[in-house]
């Protein structure tokens, strides 16, 4: 079935929808003729992101925490997209952990709402962070190059050793989907997105926080850890057709991953900024102080092709330079020199 068959006329709530993630895939929705709603408290959201289809959506400004907030957002709702949770980039995870596993409660809330609406199909944005970090590491005997859905399993010996507090509340929002699959037959997937990058996100995340140093001209240039670690960056409107993709094709409650296998090592995406910014600094410092999380991090892709039939399509070099053009329109440099290196904790 094409998306647009799908989505037209049909009633979506998108949680989250004016974050960076949330706002592409509203517009999205707009485009294929959805019916959209948006809930959002506006902690990181920003009504800016909305400004392409703000006159064309219902929003609800709330806060998921509170069970009567998620009632009133799934009301009529057949399809939920859920992104809302507390999030940021790896120094705000790693120095929030107690705002972060109050996820639990904002997940919790929307299963229950969601059921109790009967909502047709639930799909659950869940992240990378579920996979065992000692799968991730530098040892190549133990390390997984590509990690495939079943390495990440709560009920299986050896698959349960998520990435701190936003990992394990992810994982578990997985496990409290696919408990309202068993019991309750709700119809859902779990969509684990792998280091999304692009338009609208903010300086908390790597390749805007390198965008950002390299406009400013920062020099010894800062990397955060050794540089050596790797990630799949995966561009922003891939992982919006991944989540409209799977909501449309499964409702079993598993869990795809929606990622590219493109492995871009992080010394190399911050002098790839630099080169393109037209900045080229006389020093690199790598910070190992600061917060750098696991060391090998990539999807596998063959169940996006199998169950999809499709994958990511934007090359790095492509959606890095959409990115920094866009970045540059917008920034602020006498700002960001003042700012910046508070933004980099931000949410």
């Amino acid at each position: 079935m094409q998306l647009s068959e799908f989505y037209v006329d049909r009633h979506v709530l998108v949680t989250g929808g004016a974050s960076f993630i949330g706002s592409h895939l509203v517009d999205a929705l707009v485009g294929l003729g959805a019916c959209v709603r948006v809930v959002d408290d506006f902690s990181s959201g920003r009504r800016a992101n909305l400004h392409r289809s703000a006159d064309q959506i219902e929003l609800i400004e709330g806060d998921l925490r509170h069970f009567s907030t998620c009632v009133q957002a799934v009301n009529g709702i057949e399809i939920v997209f859920h992104l809302a949770n507390i999030h940021g980039g790896r120094g705000f995870i790693e120095t929030h952990p107690a705002e972060i596993s109050q996820n639990l409660v904002i997940d919790g809330n929307m299963l229950r709402a969601s059921y109790e609406a009967e909502v047709d199909r639930f799909c659950f944005a869940s992240s990378a962070c579920v996979y065992p970090t000692a799968l991730q590491g530098a040892d190549m005997d133990t390390q997984s190059r590509y990690l495939s859905e079943e390495m990440a399993d709560p009920f299986v010996a050896g698959r349960a050793l998520a990435d701190g507090e936003y990992g394990w509340c992810k994982l578990m929002g997985e496990m409290g989907l696919t408990a309202y699959g068993r019991q309750y037959g709700m119809k859902g997937v779990s969509c684990r997105l792998f280091t999304v990058y692009g338009p609208r996100e903010n300086e908390s995340h790597a390749i805007i926080a390198f965008i950002a140093k390299a406009l400013i001209r920062q020099d010894p240039f800062e990397v955060w850890g050794s540089g050596r670690q790797d990630r799949n960056f995966t561009f922003v409107t891939d992982v919006v057709q991944g989540l409209l993709r799977a909501a449309c094709s499964i409702t079993d409650c598993r869990a795809i991953n929606i990622g590219t296998d493109e492995i871009i090592r992080i010394d190399d995406a911050a002098r790839r900024v630099c080169d393109i910014v037209g900045f080229h600094p006389e020093s690199f410092f790598f910070d190992t102080s600061k917060p750098e999380g696991v060391h090998a991090r990539a999807a596998s892709v063959e169940n996006q092709v199998r169950w999809l039939d499709w994958k990511p399509e934007t090359p790095f070099s492509a959606g890095l330079r959409e990115t920094i053009n866009w970045y540059r329109k917008q920034a602020d440099i006498e700002d960001l020199q003042r700012t910046l290196e508070h933004k980099l904790f931000e949410r």
